[in-house]
C-alpha cells in the first residue's frame, strides 16, 4: 500500500496558498487606497473650509475699515477719482480743486485723504494733458512744459512733466505754422513780428528752426 504524500507536499494545496495570498493583498491594498481617499478628501475639504473662513474675514475686514471712513473723506475721494480719471488733473491740482472755496469745499483732511487712497497714474494724466495741448492749442514743446508744470496751470511735477513731453507725439514744425498763421490772419502780423513772437519766451518758445518752417511756409 503507497503511502499517502504530506499534504503540504501536493500541488493543489500550494495552489490554495497562493490564491489565499492574492486575495489577502488585494483587500489590504483596497483598505489602504480607501484610506488614502478618505484622508485626500477630508484635507480638502479642510483647505476650502479655510479658503472660504479667510475670504469672509478678508470681506469682514474691508467693510469695517470703509464703515470707519467719514462720509466726507469717501465723498473727497469719489470726487478726486472723478477729476484723475476724467479730466486727467495732476495730484496737486486734484487737491487744491477739493480744498477750493471755488470748487469742492473739503477740508484739508478730507481732501489728503483723498489723495492718499486715490489710485491714478500721475504720468499718463501728464501725457494725456500734453496731447491736448498739442494737438488743439498748437503749442510748442517748451510752452506744453511750462503750462504741465506751472502753479497757476496744470501743476504736474517736472518729472512728469519731462515724461510727456519725452513721450508726446507732435509736429512742432506744423504746430508752429499754425501758430504763425493765426497771427497773420487775426492779428494781421509781420513775418518778422510773428517769428518773434513764435520765438519769444514771453510767447510761443517754438525753436527758431520751426519759427523759421513756419514764416518759409506762411504763404504756401
Amino acid at each position: 500500500m503507497k503511502k499517502k504524500k504530506p499534504i503540504y507536499k501536493r500541488i493543489w494545496f500550494w495552489i490554495i496558498v497562493v490564491l489565499f495570498i492574492i486575495v489577502g493583498v488585494n483587500m489590504t491594498g483596497s483598505k489602504t487606497n480607501n484610506s488614502n481617499t478618505a484622508a485626500e478628501s477630508s484635507s480638502s475639504s479642510a483647505a476650502d473650509k479655510s479658503d472660504q473662513q479667510s475670504s469672509v474675514a478678508s470681506e469682514a475686514t474691508s467693510e469695517s475699515k470703509t464703515a470707519d471712513v467719514p462720509a466726507e473723506y469717501q465723498s473727497a475721494l469719489n470726487k478726486g477719482t472723478t477729476y484723475a480719471s476724467a479730466m486727467n488733473m495732476s495730484k496737486a491740482g486734484v487737491y487744491d480743486q477739493l480744498v477750493s472755496q471755488s470748487g469742492e469745499k473739503f477740508s484739508a483732511e478730507a481732501a489728503q485723504y483723498a489723495i492718499d487712497h486715490l489710485k491714478a497714474d500721475w504720468n499718463k494724466n501728464a501725457l494725456n494733458k500734453a496731447k491736448s495741448y498739442a494737438d488743439s492749442m498748437h503749442m510748442s514743446k517748451a510752452g506744453i512744459y511750462d503750462q504741465l508744470t506751472s502753479q497757476s496751470g496744470e501743476k504736474f511735477t517736472a518729472e512728469e512733466a519731462n515724461y510727456a513731453i519725452e513721450n508726446v507725439k507732435a509736429d512742432w514744425n506744423k504746430n508752429a505754422l499754425a501758430k504763425a498763421k493765426t497771427y497773420q490772419k487775426d492779428m494781421d502780423m509781420s513775418p518778422d513780428a510773428v517769428r518773434e513772437q513764435l520765438t519769444s519766451e514771453n510767447g510761443e518758445k517754438f525753436t527758431a528752426d520751426e519759427a523759421n518752417y513756419a514764416i518759409q511756409n506762411l504763404n504756401k
